[in-house]
């Protein structure tokens, strides 16, 4: 329209109204354009393309509500709760899966029956061997179904009663009772305590079986006590010609060619040994401890299963000097006082001997009425009239030699003692027990200062002193030999633990080489360990025995000496 109304009009018209025909024409493109974001119009204007739609109230307003949702954030009608599941099925699930359920093995429906009801069905089912069928309608049939069970067989004459209602006397009913209800007889009124004709209140066993039962009351009241029979009587006999030698000194004394025995250094440097250079046999069943005698080590007493004790020589001839009868079962242990001139002896007849080692006398004997693990002498020279004793009771026990009497009882342990080891220049000592624990006690104080017990601990049957006195080495049951410190604080040292040996069950003594390089070890084969003690790396390993190798004894004055001593009777010499 503006092109022919230009078409019609004159180019001076043109020219002079060109400025007004530009304002027209702004003017009337004007709603062409896009409108300015900033200003006010724009933002009240707005374009909505979608058509007007009327509702037809017929669309699904409910909120549904996830079958595992667990918790509800609005309050749902009943329509909401209980909609039909929406959605695909799950392929996967079977029919089982699919089923409803409200415990893991199904759905259970709650129900309500009387307690009573209940007790008096399942007493008439164990009892008759029948029961009211609870999952029948009993107003749909004419009579109750009856449940039979099929280990009792339901009896007649119950008449299909329950255990609450009264039916026949049956032949036990029928018994007559012992009856006198006449209050005036003070003496013979019996009331409801009449009883039944013929019975027999007070029942005793006869026959066989009184005498089956007299013995089983014999063996209880005998276990555990000692036999009121005197201690056997203590001997000895010497095997040797000459007890004295040309000069007159006594075979207990040490043979002067031997001059390193008198040495108060041990020897310089040790080394291993490599030959089995002599065996000692005499005890007839398994030895259970070896002791060197005290400070010159030129004699070897031993304990043995057999009963008996026997004192040997280490140099020259090396023979059994003499044997010690005195116990009627095997010794436990044996422990020189310091000089070496008494001993001690604990057995499992309960008794506890000391005896003069050159006589072979009996000095005197000592029980507590258990079984002695271990004795030894205190090692204080003002105290060696005193020794202590760990027993099967749990206690350890003091005795004074002099007067026979008990000065002292240290009873703290849980189990039986197996151990016990001076330390600290003799002012404490260190006991173990089947309790799996260590106690570390003040010498005459008997609550222990220290105790020691780990879940991982096991029972440590053999404890022995390092010669320097810093260390405890531990044979330990879960086959290790484990490391206290000796001094103060008695901490494990995790570093230093000994393996490769098998002493499950048995108490194989430990012990150090004299310059504290090895430790030595037997084992339940029969095998001699060696390890070294800086780096605890096995240096050396030998069957040592047939049957089990229970002390490993390395000579203090010897640099490659060995000692061990098995369960097969035999002492051995290792060089």
């Amino acid at each position: 329209m503006l092109n022919i109304k230009k078409y019609g009009s004159s180019s001076e018209d043109e020219s002079d109204d060109s400025e007004t025909n530009q304002f027209s024409n702004e003017a009337l493109l004007t709603h062409l354009k896009p409108v300015d974001p900033s200003l006010s119009v724009a933002k009240t204007m707005q374009v909505c393309a979608a058509p007007a739609v009327v509702p037809t109230n017929e669309d699904d307003t409910r909120v549904l509500i996830p079958a595992n949702a667990k918790e509800l954030t609005h309050n749902p009608k009943y329509e909401e709760l209980f909609a039909p599941a929406f959605g695909p099925e799950n392929p996967f699930q079977t029919q089982q899966m699919k089923a409803t359920r409200n415990i893991l093995s199904g759905y259970v429906e709650l129900a309500h029956i009387s307690d009573f009801q209940f007790e008096n069905q399942r007493r008439t089912f164990t009892s008759y061997g029948y029961a009211v069928d609870p999952s029948t309608n009993v107003e749909e049939q004419e009579g109750d179904a009856i449940v039979k069970s099929a280990m009792i067989d339901p009896k007649e004459d119950t008449e299909g009663k329950s255990v609450f209602e009264t039916i026949k006397k049956r032949p036990l009913d029928k018994k007559k009772r012992t009856k006198n209800d006449n209050p005036e007889d003070i003496n013979g009124f019996l009331g409801p305590w009449g009883g039944f004709e013929g019975e027999q209140r007070i029942m005793k066993p006869e026959g066989d079986e009184a005498k089956e039962l007299e013995e089983i009351l014999a063996k209880r009241q005998k276990k555990g006590k000692v036999d009121d029979d005197k201690p056997l009587e203590e001997r000895s006999i010497l095997h040797i010609d000459k007890v004295t030698d040309y000069q007159g000194r006594s075979w207990i004394e040490a043979p002067r060619s031997e001059t390193q025995l008198r040495s108060e250094s041990p020897p310089d440097k040790c080394f291993l040994p490599k030959a089995h250079i002599f065996t000692w046999k005499g005890h007839t069943k398994g030895v259970a401890a070896a002791r060197w005698f005290p400070s010159t080590a030129h004699l070897m007493l031993s304990a043995g299963m057999d009963c008996r004790v026997k004192i040997w020589e280490v140099y020259g001839d090396r023979r059994c000097i003499r044997t010690y009868f005195g116990h009627r079962q095997a010794v436990r242990d044996v422990n020189f006082n310091n000089s070496g001139k008494q001993f001690l002896s604990a057995a499992y007849d309960r008794y506890i001997k000391l005896w003069d080692t050159e006589s072979g006398a009996c000095v005197s004997r000592f029980t507590s009425r258990k079984v002695p693990y271990c004795a030894k002498f205190h090692p204080d020279a003002d105290k060696q009239h005193l020794f202590v004793a760990g027993t099967s009771d749990k206690k350890i026990i003091c005795w004074d030699v002099r007067s026979g009497e008990i000065v002292q009882e240290y009873d703290r342990h849980l189990g039986a003692v197996n151990t016990i080891t001076f330390v600290d220049e003799n002012r404490r000592f260190v006991t173990t027990s089947d309790d799996k624990s260590l106690r570390v006690w003040e010498w005459d104080i008997p609550v222990d200062m220290k105790y020691i017990a780990d879940p991982t601990m096991h029972s440590l049957p053999a404890v022995t002193a390092a010669p320097n006195g810093k260390w405890l080495a531990c044979q330990s049951m879960d086959n290790k030999v484990i490391v206290f410190s000796a001094l103060n604080r008695f901490k494990m040292n995790r570093k230093k633990t000994f393996t490769g040996h098998m002493v499950a069950g048995y108490a194989c003594t430990v012990d150090f080489s004299p310059d504290m390089s090895y430790l030595v070890s037997g084992d339940a084969d029969g095998k001699c360990y060696i390890w070294d003690w800086k780096t605890t790396k096995l240096y050396k390993k030998w069957k040592a025995h047939d049957g089990v190798c229970i002390t490993s004894l390395w000579h203090p004055h010897e640099p490659s000496k060995l000692l061990t001593a098995g369960w097969d009777g035999a002492i051995k010499y290792w060089d």
